[in-house]
């Protein structure tokens, strides 16, 4: 079952776009600012977003630099000269926000961020801004509904500016006492918050429990706002991914955990991406896979086959990706040799992208 065939066309269109980004970016120039967007469409954004990559453990660490992490100017260059079309800046406001009423975010973070959006922008890099690791929230949700408000109208008021290549994405995984109907209700008072002064601009939103792929069916989005996306993270099979993850008791014992792609691993992937794109398709809402990713404690060759089968897999589907992430413990990009994990690199954008005309 696909959706309208325009709308069908237009997610398809974002495999074009990937593979025509092409060469050295421009020179950096100020992003213009313009007035607040109107008339996005979804799936053509999501076109926009197409083939992207997360800058994990930067700034949504408590602060930047504290889990190794230091964005620079020349990161955005290497991405939007690979080929990709666009970028994911996990951010934790929550950090740099104050606890009590009026909720005033930290100036000079907020600063930072604008020059980590402007760094995309002025290399025609689409970006997505979003709230990670808000735990509070996950774990007290009413006592933090309100600053969580208060930061959407903060950022909404201090971005309703920028082109439509800007994308907020309300909270990244809600879990725990954060449940679904919990949700439902804040993200519906979180959109209409930034309504009130970007009326149109294009926002992400995904489920619970990590952003669960098989909890698409539990959202519940407002049936006349059509500018959203609905994304969900995707690291199955856990054991492969998550083997030796510090961060997780017990994953040593599953280092040595290879994915080889036989037709059982194989089916498992597609047939959750197909039961994604079902319902897409019955929602009329675009996807857009926000996180995904193998740990460096898995064998590279496994880590770029299973990379590249759900690269291909979310493409098959419409469904635009940002890998997890550019630099750090999942990276695409080795900080150490200053150069790319090609195999992994390859796995995200195919060598025969104009991007890789020049070997």
């Amino acid at each position: 079952m696909k959706p309208a065939k325009a709308c069908w066309n237009q997610i398809m269109a974002w495999t074009t776009l990937a593979l025509l980004a092409v060469g050295c970016s421009e020179n950096p120039v100020t992003p213009k600012k313009e007035s607040s967007p109107t008339g996005l469409d979804a799936f053509a954004q999501n076109a926009k977003l197409g083939r992207g990559v997360n800058f994990g453990n930067a700034l949504e660490a408590p602060n930047e630099g504290d889990w190794g992490v230091t964005l620079k100017s020349e990161y955005f260059d290497l991405i939007k000269n690979a080929g990709f079309n666009s970028v994911r800046i996990p951010i934790s406001w929550s950090t740099h926000t104050a606890t009590s009423a009026p909720y005033a975010i930290d100036a000079r973070f907020l600063q930072r961020v604008d020059w980590a959006i402007d760094q995309a922008l002025t290399r025609k890099l689409a970006v997505v801004i979003n709230i990670h690791h808000y735990e509070e929230i996950m774990l007290d949700p009413a006592a933090h509904k309100a600053r969580f408000l208060a930061i959407w109208q903060q950022l909404a008021a201090h971005y309703q500016n920028y082109s439509g290549d800007l994308f907020f994405e309300l909270l990244n995984e809600p879990n725990a006492l954060l449940t679904s109907d919990l949700w439902n209700q804040y993200l519906q008072e979180a959109i209409a918050t930034i309504r009130q002064t970007n009326p149109g601009r294009t926002l992400i939103v995904g489920p619970t429990n990590w952003y669960y792929i098989s909890l698409l069916n539990t959202l519940a989005l407002p049936a006349n706002d059509r500018g959203l996306i609905v994304s969900f993270h995707y690291y199955n099979p856990f054991q492969f991914t998550h083997q030796g993850a510090e961060w997780l008791p017990g994953s040593e014992v599953w280092v040595g955990t290879r994915w080889t792609g036989t037709t059982a691993e194989r089916q498992a992937i597609q047939q959750e991406f197909a039961a994604a794109a079902q319902w897409s398709a019955a929602n009329q809402r675009p996807l857009n896979l926000g996180e995904f990713g193998a740990y460096n404690k898995a064998d590279m060759a496994s880590r770029a086959l299973w990379t590249e089968f759900v690269t291909r897999t979310a493409v098959a589907n419409g469904i635009s990706f940002h890998y997890w992430e550019f630099i750090a413990g999942f990276g695409v990009y080795n900080g150490t040799a200053n150069d790319w994990h090609y195999p992994l690199l390859y796995a995200l954008i195919p060598k025969t992208s104009p991007a890789f005309a020049v070997d």
